[in-house]
């Protein structure tokens, strides 16, 4: 790999852990306890437990895909080599389109966090030059090596888990049990409605693969480090969920806006609230370092495989061996669509189209399975082909319960884009003859 793309592979399987649990534990989880609690009332654990355990099928699915595809480019690098350019051109632009506008919305909210306690940030000029500031300060250290972006990652893990770990542990003091116990059981409805929300929090892992050039011995490194990371989420997830609704009980639906700040200050006093607030904003900022470090391998992958007829976007620099002009373009797009404001409702869109780029690699391992002999050293999960299937099946039932307005949508963007794969096909067709 390093010869055929001058990539080095510098990445051990704690970095690897540490760019997954980043990137999953992003700024969702600060605010959606109130959401779950709002839907699900006490039990809005078993939504975790559900989703955790999707998470963790489609993640053995990634484990088994990666450590037969040991190349850049993640679910779409899989899906790719399982099933064409067409179905990989798809995957990838379904993760980098759900990414940039993800990475637009939490900068914007960084932003916002920063005006709070920095006033003159609430002015459009020198919003846009933060705004600048952050995604070019970004790009610049992952364009001089992968070892300074995964440090960073590494850094902002730590620093992000810390006022959670801290409210988690001094919490249970002020946990009133009766505030855990069931009052009745949640409809199916309610149920799916909040998987479908819940889901949002636990995705983007797979992103942590994606410098699948760049990862030590990734026949073992791949299933320890997704084994660690998921691991872990699911206990985290499952303890703020715990302790915010033991302490705060019915009140926790009323702080949509900041939940965990809300039970910081019951826990801790008014320091607490400011304490979970940049811990927040420190979330905000590692999601962005791990996304700007991450998804740029997507496109180099894209660019590499002749899939977008932009090949110098596969170009690695000749000094620090990273995808840097792959780097520069995502961070420009993140940083205009963060100027330009919200996106919302395409957010959503985005966000439900990760699902069927899961979808397609819980399908590719199964038709790995018959395309590609296992060599020694490779990872398969147990179980013949449950776990893809199941998992496909679980995907299918969240994808359900998008409303009306949002499944037209995904369908009026995938209609576009298999017009745009074709229209650029052709093109490249008619200029390749002689």
């Amino acid at each position: 790999m390093e010869k055929e793309t001058g990539l080095k592979r510098e990445i051990g399987v704690w970095g690897l852990s540490a760019n997954i649990v980043n990137i999953i534990v992003g700024a969702g989880i600060f605010v959606l306890p109130a959401i779950v609690a709002e839907i699900m009332g006490s039990s809005g654990i078993v939504v975790y437990l559900f989703c955790g355990f999707l998470i963790a099928l489609v993640m053995l699915c990634f484990a088994e895909a990666g450590s037969k595809i040991t190349r850049s480019g993640g679910g779409y690098a899989y899906v790719e080599t399982a099933f064409g350019p067409y179905t990989g051109f798809l995957a990838a632009i379904f993760m980098v389109t759900g990414s940039v506008f993800s990475d637009a919305a939490v900068a914007n909210a960084l932003v916002e966090l920063v005006g709070l306690a920095f006033p003159v940030f609430t002015d459009p000029v020198n919003r846009f030059l933060l705004l600048f500031v952050i995604f070019s300060s970004l790009a610049f250290l992952n364009v001089i090596g992968v070892k300074q972006g995964i440090g960073l990652v590494k850094i902002n893990t730590v620093a992000k888990l810390t006022p959670i770990l801290l409210l988690i542990f001094f919490g249970w003091k002020d946990v009133s049990f009766s505030n855990l116990y069931w009052e009745s059981a949640p409809t199916f409805n309610q149920f799916g409605q909040a998987c479908l929300i819940l889901f949002f929090a636990f995705q983007g892992g797979d992103a942590g693969l994606s410098v699948g050039g760049e990862i030590k011995n990734p026949q073992k490194t791949v299933p320890r480090a997704i084994f660690i990371g998921i691991l872990f989420v699911l206990i985290l997830y499952v303890l703020i969920q715990t302790v915010a609704q033991g302490v705060m009980g019915d009140q926790l639906p009323g702080f949509k806006e900041a939940p965990l700040a809300a039970v910081a200050n019951v826990v801790f006093g008014p320091i607490g609230y400011t304490f979970l607030l940049v811990g927040a904003g420190i979330s905000m900022f590692g999601m962005l370092s791990g996304e700007i470090l991450n998804l740029p391998r997507v496109i180099f992958g894209l660019a590499s495989d002749r899939v977008i007829p932009l090949e110098r976007l596969a170009s690695v620099h000749s000094r620090f061996k990273t995808p840097y002009l792959a780097i520069l373009l995502y961070a420009g797009i993140g940083f205009t669509l963060a100027a330009l404001g919200g996106f919302r409702q395409l957010a959503v869109i985005a966000s439900a189209s990760m699902l069927l780029v899961y979808f397609g690699v819980c399908l590719s391992v199964i038709w790995l399975r018959k395309k590609q002999a296992s060599k020694p050293g490779d990872f398969k999960i147990p179980f013949g082909p449950l776990v893809p299937i199941l998992s496909s099946l679980i995907i299918l039932f969240f994808l359900s319960n998008l409303t009306g307005y949002e499944k037209t949508g995904l369908f009026v963007f995938f209609i576009a884009l298999t017009v745009i794969y074709f229209l650029v096909k052709a093109v490249r067709d008619k200029n390749s003859k002689p």
